[in-house]
């Protein structure tokens, strides 16, 4: 048995796999996302996490004792760019600014006049300082320096995790995404005398403070006892280097290459491939780490995603709440029925979901137009998952004007994937076939997969993802509908922005909201 333990935004999960991809048996724990102090703001105690963790583990292993003392192996994935500062002990000394909050920093660093000459010239003097500006670590150091004084270690959560099962400041390097002095082409800590490497500058986290790098599939520590104790996982057992949720979900979807993209249907909905040759899919933002050793995972980011999802539910469908309670099913699968009350195209209902915008459309807003008298919840609800499905075909098409690549098929995972409406509304916009695994969980079998090469289960990945990695139902594009959403997107959704991006400038001028 593998246990794969899959850290969200909103929930965590302690899985079992077997070496042959089945998942035995799953606990998920649910949790607020976050809190806000003011506006904007989004935090959580880390605490929280490792507290449902062992929470997890513990029902987990109550309802399958066998199988629990079978775990040959630990696979830790996670969340990203959200961090913990911790002391010498491992004790979180604040919460955890989670990757979504919008505060921003002031910028401090001053390159010479020929780099900002260079900078300014090439069109990124702005986007590197608002990147500066989105430097967590920044914000801690100058609004509450006491905090950073006392940090021993600067974590990803999964550092943490990993930390609270071996006690090792260890994490790896397919973990390693977010505002950090992390060197992406090369895959390791950036040197700071590299006068050509700027994340060091724009976040100059001191080395002693960031853990130990160790590459995926590689041993972390073992589980020590006051951690079995907690969790259930028996003493002794090896952590193995994984890596991000995303990272994990292209792996767990067999996306080895770049004949397939991964999609996402996550609380940040991503677009993603496996690549053995660096290239930065948005200009000067980087291609994260994955799984496989010397390869890449370049990605576009929908950064709030399918949270819309939730934002709808908790907006606009109390009704489809309550009856959900009353038939004690999800109320997700109450709103699949709107989807079936709606045609395709939402009568003309377009939306943005830049809810959250992206670090290259720094003015945008979320946006919903072209409303009439006949427009309803169920449009609403339509309009919200084209849109979706609308940003996340436009990140394809910048990775494959960026990568020189032409994809072939569609695979999708995360939590929204699950509803076939929602699917199938993505294979007609995408115009392209649309598999989904045998198990929606593929972030826990991405760890699980990475996991069993690491305790030398399997040679490779390429082996271990032959036998792990098991396909459900494929979604094939409807020709009329495709036409429809062809149309939309080319004649409509892609000029939105450029039209509204004025306005979003002027509303954020006049309310100051998102903060410049």
């Amino acid at each position: 048995m593998i246990l794969s333990i899959d850290c969200g935004t909103q929930s965590i999960r302690a899985i079992l796999f077997d070496f042959k991809g089945k998942l035995i048996d799953i606990e998920q724990i649910h949790y607020e996302a976050y809190f806000s102090l003011q506006a904007g703001q989004a935090e959580q105690k880390p605490e929280t996490y490792w507290a449902n963790l062992c929470k997890a583990s513990l029902a987990l292993k109550k309802r399958n004792p066998e199988n629990f003392s079978k775990i040959q192996g630990v696979g830790v994935t996670t969340l990203r760019s959200t961090f913990v500062n911790v002391d010498k002990n491992g004790n979180p000394l604040r919460p955890s600014i989670l990757w979504l909050d919008q505060r921003v920093a002031g910028n401090v660093y001053r390159p010479a006049w020929l780099l900002k000459l260079a900078f300014k010239a090439v069109g990124v003097d702005e986007m590197l300082k608002k990147m500066e500006r989105k430097g967590h670590c920044n914000w801690i150091k100058q609004n509450q320096p006491e905090i950073w004084d006392k940090t021993y270690k600067y974590l990803q959560i999964s550092g943490y995790l990993n930390y609270k099962l071996t006690g090792e400041f260890k994490d790896s390097v397919a973990s390693q995404i977010g505002h950090i002095p992390f060197d992406y082409k090369k895959q390791k800590w950036a040197n700071p005398k590299d006068v050509f490497e700027f994340s060091s500058k724009l976040y100059p986290i001191e080395t002693e403070k960031l853990p130990e790098l160790v590459a995926p599939g590689k041993q972390i520590g073992t589980v020590h006892n006051d951690a079995a104790m907690a969790t259930g996982i028996p003493a002794g057992t090896p952590v193995i280097a994984a890596g991000s949720d995303k990272g994990c979900e292209t792996i767990g979807m067999g996306v080895i290459d770049t004949k397939t993209a991964s999609l996402s249907f996550g609380t940040t909905a991503t677009v993603q491939t496996t690549v053995n040759k660096y290239f930065e899919p948005t200009r000067f933002l980087p291609a994260y780490p994955a799984l496989i050793q010397g390869h890449w995972n370049p990605e576009i980011e929908i950064f709030r995603g399918f949270w819309m999802i939730n934002w709808f539910k908790n907006e606009f469908a109390l009704k489809e709440v309550l009856e959900a309670k009353e038939k004690n099913v999800a109320a997700e699968e109450i709103l699949n029925d709107l989807l079936h009350k709606s045609p395709p195209g939402a009568m003309g209902l377009i939306v943005q979901p830049y809810w959250t915008p992206g670090l290259g459309e720094k003015n945008a807003k979320g946006a919903i137009i072209g409303f009439g008298d006949v427009h309803k919840k169920e449009h609403v609800y339509r309009a919200v998952i084209e849109g979706l499905a609308y940003a996340l075909l436009e990140g394809m098409h910048k990775l494959e004007h960026r990568g020189k690549i032409r994809f072939e098929q569609l695979t999708v995972s995360g939590g929204a994937s699950q509803s076939d409406e929602i699917c199938q509304i993505t294979a007609d916009i995408f115009n392209m076939p649309l598999q989904r695994g045998q198990t929606h969980e593929t972030s826990g079998l991405g760890a699980a997969i990475i996991t069993a090469c690491g305790i030398g289960e399997y040679n490779s990945i390429d082996e271990a993802v032959k036998n792990m990695v098991h396909y459900g139902k494929t979604f094939l594009p409807q020709a009329e509908h495709s036409k429809l959403y062809k149309k939309l997107y080319e004649q409509v959704y892609r000029k939105m922005f450029k039209r509204l991006e004025p306005l979003h400038k002027k509303i954020r001028e006049i309310t100051g909201y998102p903060e410049m």
